[in-house]
């Protein structure tokens, strides 16, 4: 299916709802907005369809993905428009719902981003489905948690089930005592409107006992050995003071995925907001990585030639002697590649222009 068929609405019209079913009877709520190369997002827990059609951080992303892309979301198990009462909650479930999501979709490629414990998910999906995915962008991410950890303190243990145990008892009290503890840790010094509409968002994306199951599995997710796998070329992003996922978790994540690019946001909080001085940073980083849907990139003769030296894992000498070049000159010919590819690394010119047929002779 192409990208034409799926979303073509207004960025501020109605959203359209879609359901699909995961592989274990799951019904899943999904939208597609936007028109141009797909982007999906991976599943995040706080998740409400309706409530990102309405609030402003939301809605920022929107705004962002939809000018050149057809931008797929959908509610997580147990979340939002999506079947509240399900049998499991696990990290293999999230993968296998962002399968179900994309089948529905009939996407053959596309890109993918994961925000905080969706950067797992993206992650384990890329690893499983490498033809698939085009780009992986990933912020507030982590491949370890106080329960995947194995030199953990008791006290990071303590701590955590402490915070789930919060959950169950305040997630859904009329006071906001208790999810006010949950806002100060996502967002940092937040405007009236983005705190209540965070805590609106808690109240009605899910019940406690599916809060707490969260938190649980979040604290349980351990893709360290998976992110050595990933081949799509990766953009990483993490707020240097992030409160509730460390800024060092953000940059080993992305040391781990081979030739992945990782941007420091100068962010406060764990959800990067459209106030922050750093949310221009985000969306020119992500324009360029991704590139427009306007503007098919295209090769030289010579940069083609090159890249598919390059592809071989030839040095600039030996592509240098094989194609009569001298090494400054093939340093010129990647130069270009890079920039009419709009990609940072060798690997990640490699992929892309495979993904676009550019290195099909």
């Amino acid at each position: 299916m192409t990208s034409e068929n799926i979303g073509t609405r207004s960025q501020h019209s109605a959203p359209d709802f879609r359901f699909c079913t995961s592989a274990d009877g799951v019904t899943l709520a999904t939208t597609a907005t936007g028109k141009g190369t797909p982007i999906v997002r991976a599943g995040t827990w706080l998740s409400h369809l309706e409530c990102d059609a309405r609030h402003v951080e939301p809605r920022a992303l929107i705004d962002v993905m939809e000018q050149h892309h057809t931008f797929i979301r959908y509610d997580s198990r147990g979340c939002g428009l999506s079947d509240r009462q399900v049998p499991s909650i696990t990290f293999d479930d999230s993968v296998r719902d962002l399968e179900a999501v994309t089948d529905s979709y009939g996407l053959e490629q596309f890109s993918l981003l994961g925000i905080s414990m969706g950067a797992a998910t993206a992650v384990a999906y890329a690893v499983k489905h490498p033809e698939r995915v085009s780009h992986l962008v990933l912020i507030g991410g982590f491949m370890r948690s106080v329960f995947s950890t194995p030199d953990a303190s008791e006290r990071a243990v303590q701590e955590a089930e402490l915070v789930i145990r919060s959950a169950e008892l305040g997630w859904a009290s009329p006071k906001p005592h208790f999810r006010q503890m949950f806002i100060a840790q996502l967002l940092a010094r937040p405007t009236p409107q983005q705190q209540a509409d965070l805590d609106e968002r808690m109240l009605l994306s899910m019940s406690p006992a599916v809060a707490a199951s969260y938190l649980r599995n979040n604290y349980s997710i351990d893709v360290a050995d998976l992110c050595a796998k990933v081949k799509a070329p990766t953009l990483a992003f993490h707020c240097r003071n992030d409160a509730l996922i460390g800024f060092a978790q953000g940059r080993k994540m992305a040391a781990a995925i081979p030739g992945a690019r990782f941007v420091p946001l100068e962010g406060q909080g764990h959800i990067l907001q459209s106030t922050d001085a750093a949310w221009p940073v985000f969306c020119a980083e992500t324009a360029r990585f991704l590139g427009s849907a306007e503007s098919a990139p295209s090769l030289t003769k010579r940069q083609t030639e090159v890249l598919l030296a390059v592809a071989r894992g030839l040095g600039d000498k030996q592509i240098a002697k094989l194609l009569g070049l001298s090494p400054r000159t093939v340093e010129m010919h990647v130069a270009g590649s890079l920039k009419a590819l709009r990609c940072a690394t060798r690997a990640e010119a490699v992929h892309r222009a495979g993904s676009a047929g550019l290195l099909s002779h």
